[in-house]
């Protein structure tokens, strides 16, 4: 007969085991976005520009106060405190369902980018008083995207992932 304490043991280490994985995963996207960061902090100008793919795809350095898109930059700084508390909230949120195994495997990988992208720009935020990007994309003079950084792809991959795993894996079903 098996010894039930022991299997209890096992599966609780498992468990903690498991969910390591997807912490290790965010830290590792935490120190890649900030060695990224790092490097076009030191290497370029502000709003200097290298082109990469003529027409399409430059690196440049801009800092951005705000959030996506630049969303809130003029609004006089108290958005630094809003949007670290949402990052810390959200990744509390998603760590804590990772560890209760409330997820599916592809909602722990979302939750692991959204949760180390958002660690980044959290860095940024309270380091530097800005998100650091360095990412633009852009159709020649006429069009450009937003510059963002590789913590803004993170997140943005995570949000689709949900996006996917909500179809697989419906609320109540």
């Amino acid at each position: 007969m098996p010894d039930v304490a022991g299997d209890t043991a096992v599966t609780e280490r498992g468990t903690r085991q498991g969910s390591l994985v997807w912490f290790a995963l965010a830290l590792a996207i935490v120190v890649l976005d900030q060695l990224s960061k790092t490097w076009f902090n030191t290497e370029f100008h502000f709003g200097e520009v290298r082109e990469v793919i003529p027409g399409f795809f430059n690196f440049t350095l801009l800092y951005n106060p705000g959030a996506a898109f630049s969303f809130l930059a003029d609004a006089g700084g108290w958005q630094k405190y809003f949007f670290t508390a949402l990052a810390f909230g959200v990744s509390g949120w998603l760590g804590w369902n990772i560890i209760k195994k409330r997820f599916s495997m592809l909602m722990n990988l979302a939750a692991a980018f959204i949760m180390g992208g958002a660690i980044g720009n959290v860095i940024d935020r309270m380091i530097h008083g800005h998100v650091i990007d360095f990412i633009q994309l852009h159709y020649y003079q006429s069009w450009y995207y937003p510059a963002f950084n590789l913590a803004d792809s993170f997140i943005c991959v995570g949000a689709v992932l949900m996006v996917i795993d909500s179809f697989r894996h419906p609320a109540g079903q």
